[in-house]
C-alpha cells in the first residue's frame, strides 16, 4: 500500500473542482485513523469529475502527492480515489436464491449478491458499488448477516452505484500517469457519509448533502441502509457564475465578491450598503449591495436544495408503498466546501423542514487543524474505507493462516498414524 516503516498506513486521494487533496492515514492499534501528512493543490484540467486537460490534473496530483508524502516521511504507492460525476447512476434490485444448504453460507451470499447485480445498467456504464441494504429468508426480512440461519429461500436487496466507465478510466488514467496505484475507486457521497454520519443517525434516518465547488452528492440512509444516492452537476461554481451573470462581472472578480459577502454576513451588515472590499476591489464594485449579492445566493441555493428535497419525497413516498419505514428522524446533514457559507442553513431549514447540521469529519486525530473542516469529508472517508478494507484483509489472512494451520497438523497427524 505505502512503502514505510512497520507503520499501518492508508492514502486517500480527491481529484476535485475547487482542490486535489492527498492525505496519508496511519491506522493506531485500537483501529482509529491518525492523520500524519497533508498535500493540497488547487485543481485544474477537472470540472464535474470530467478531465479536460490530463496534463493539467497530472501535475496536480504530483504536487499534491509530493506535499503528503515529506509530510509523512513516506513513499506513497497506492491511494483510495473519490469519484464524482454527473454520470453517476444508482438503482436498487433485487435477487433471489436458493439456500444451497441447511443453513446460509458464504457461497450462498455470493450467489444471491451475484444474482441482484446481475441486471441491465445503463450502456457503457460499470458498477462501482454494490452494497446490500437488507437480507431476507423465507418470511422473514431485515435480516443483516444471515450466515448461518436456516431456511429454504433467500433473498437480498442491494444499491447498485455505477459510473459511465470512461469517466472513471480517465481519473484512474491520470493517477497512474503519476506511477501510482488505484486501490479502489469510490463514490465521493459515500466516502463523505462515512467520514461524517454516525450509525445511529443512519439508522433513524438522515440524508447527507456534500455540496462541492462542482457538483453535489447526497445519499439517503433510513433503517441503517442506504437507500437512494445522486449526484448533482451543479454547486458552488455556479453560483460564482451567477454572480458574475448579474453584476456583469468576470468569473475570477465574482469569486471576489462571493468570498466578501461572506466576511460581510458575519458583520451583520444591512442588505442595502455596499460590500466593503480591498482599495484594489472597490474600483470594480462600487455599487454592488449587500442584499443584491445575498437574492443571487440565495435564490440558487434555494433551487439546488428543493432539487434534492423533490428526490428525498420521492424516495419517502416509494418506501412508503412498500410498508417499509420513511422518515428522516436525524434531519439533514450538510457538508462539503459550500456548506460553510453561512446562509445555507437557513435555506435548507426553509426547505426541508426538518433537522439540520453542518457537518465536519470525525473520528480523526493527528493534524487535524488542517483538515478538520466540511471541505474536507470526502478525503477524511477515503481513509475511513481504506482502513475497513485493511483490516478485512487482516481478518482474512488470519482466517487463511488458521486454515493453513489446521490442514497442517491434519497432515502430520495422517503421517505418524499410517
Amino acid at each position: 500500500m505505502i512503502i514505510s516503516t512497520n507503520k499501518k498506513l492508508v492514502v486517500g486521494l480527491e481529484v476535485g473542482t475547487t482542490k486535489v487533496v492527498t492525505l496519508v492515514g496511519e491506522i493506531s492499534i485500537d483501529s482509529k485513523i491518525k492523520i500524519i501528512g497533508v498535500g493540497i493543490c488547487k485543481s485544474k484540467g477537472i470540472d464535474k469529475g470530467r478531465i479536460n486537460n490530463l496534463d493539467s490534473v497530472v501535475s496536480c496530483i504530483q504536487k499534491s502527492i509530493y506535499q503528503a508524502e515529506t509530510m509523512a516521511n513516506c513513499n506513497i504507492t497506492s491511494v483510495y480515489l473519490s469519484l464524482s460525476s454527473k454520470y453517476i447512476n444508482c438503482q436498487n434490485e433485487i435477487g433471489i436464491v436458493p439456500i444451497s444448504e441447511d443453513e446460509v453460507t458464504k457461497e450462498d451470499i455470493e450467489n444471491v449478491i451475484h444474482t441482484a447485480k446481475s441486471v441491465k445498467i445503463l450502456n457503457e456504464h460499470h458498477i462501482l458499488h454494490v452494497i446490500p441494504q437488507e437480507y431476507s429468508i423465507d418470511q422473514q426480512s431485515g435480516i443483516k448477516n444471515p450466515i448461518g440461519l436456516s431456511g429454504t429461500r433467500m433473498q437480498v436487496r442491494v444499491h447498485l452505484i455505477t459510473c459511465h466507465q470512461n469517466i472513471a478510466k480517465n481519473i484512474i488514467k491520470a493517477v497512474e500517469t503519476c506511477n501510482i496505484k488505484v486501490d479502489q475507486v469510490i463514490f465521493s457521497g459515500l466516502a463523505s457519509s462515512k467520514s461524517v454520519l454516525s450509525k445511529e443517525e443512519c439508522k433513524l434516518g438522515v440524508c447527507m448533502i456534500d455540496i462541492g465547488g462542482g457538483t453535489i452528492d447526497f445519499t439517503t440512509y433510513i433503517d441503517g441502509f442506504i437507500q437512494d444516492s445522486q449526484v448533482i452537476p451543479y454547486a458552488g461554481n455556479i453560483v460564482t457564475k451567477d454572480i458574475s451573470y448579474a453584476f456583469n462581472t468576470s468569473y475570477s472578480d465574482s469569486e471576489i465578491i462571493k468570498i466578501n459577502y461572506e466576511s460581510a454576513l458575519k458583520t451583520n451588515i444591512e442588505s442595502s450598503s455596499n460590500i466593503e472590499l480591498s482599495e484594489k476591489h472597490q474600483n470594480l464594485f462600487q455599487n454592488i449591495q449587500f442584499g443584491a449579492v445575498s437574492e443571487v445566493i440565495e435564490s440558487r441555493y434555494n433551487e439546488l436544495l428543493t432539487l434534492i428535497n423533490n428526490r428525498i419525497i420521492y424516495i419517502q413516498k416509494k418506501l412508503y408503498k412498500e410498508g417499509r419505514r420513511n422518515q428522516l428522524s436525524s434531519g439533514i446533514v450538510l457538508t462539503g466546501g459550500a456548506s460553510s457559507i453561512s446562509l445555507i442553513k437557513k435555506c435548507a431549514e426553509k426547505i426541508f423542514r426538518n433537522k439540520i447540521r453542518i457537518a465536519k469529519p470525525i473520528n480523526i486525530s493527528g493534524l487535524t487543524e488542517n483538515i478538520n473542516e466540511p471541505h474536507y469529508s470526502t478525503v477524511v472517508g477515503l481513509l475511513h474505507y481504506g482502513k475497513e478494507f485493511y483490516l478485512q484483509s487482516q481478518n482474512l489472512k488470519k482466517e487463511s493462516s488458521f486454515i493453513e494451520k489446521w490442514f497442517k497438523q491434519i497432515n502430520n497427524w495422517f503421517k505418524k498414524e499410517f
